[in-house]
């Protein structure tokens, strides 16, 4: 029985647009508002990810790697990058998140650069564009963990 109510909501949460097979109806008007989530800017390659670098204009920036496929980088999203606590610290960040769920060439080629294996994996850069390799982040990290590890990087300068 509770596997056909689960499937029903399942059914109408997503006919009303929702996407979260873990909160069904998220976003409906039974269930509630969904949680804020951050503003990412996309960047496929490398040749991007370097334009963004020096556009950012002595920001800090956090690169987050993702794909659709992994686990790891749903709760990030859900859990993490939700928090408002986590958004405060990252206010005045520019936020890049480069797709890896294609695993074309360019995607290789960007994890490559970085001797990165796969998402999640989160590398922070400084002012001065450069990444801060031992404030990489990689795997899931609660929120409050990711709010002082954000203030730690930026208070590394």
């Amino acid at each position: 029985m509770g596997a056909f109510v689960y499937t029903a909501l399942t059914v109408v949460g997503a006919a009303a647009g929702g996407t979260d097979p873990l909160r069904p109806l998220a976003g409906t008007p039974i269930g509630g508002e969904r949680a804020a989530e951050l503003e990412f800017r996309s960047i496929k390659s490398t040749d991007d990810l370097d334009r963004e670098l020096s556009q950012a204009a002595g920001r800090y920036v956090m690169l987050d790697f993702y794909a659709d496929w992994c686990v790891a980088c749903k709760e990030l999203e859900k859990y993490t990058f939700t928090d408002s606590g986590v958004q405060d610290a990252l206010r005045d960040v520019v936020l890049l998140r480069a797709d890896v769920t294609a695993n074309d060439e360019v995607d290789r080629a960007l994890l490559a650069r970085f001797g990165i294996y796969g998402p999640p994996t989160v590398a922070f850069f400084g002012p001065d564009g450069q990444e801060r390799k031992s404030q990489r982040i990689v795997g899931f990290v609660p929120a409050g963990d990711f709010e002082t590890h954000v203030s730690a990087v930026r208070g590394a300068g």
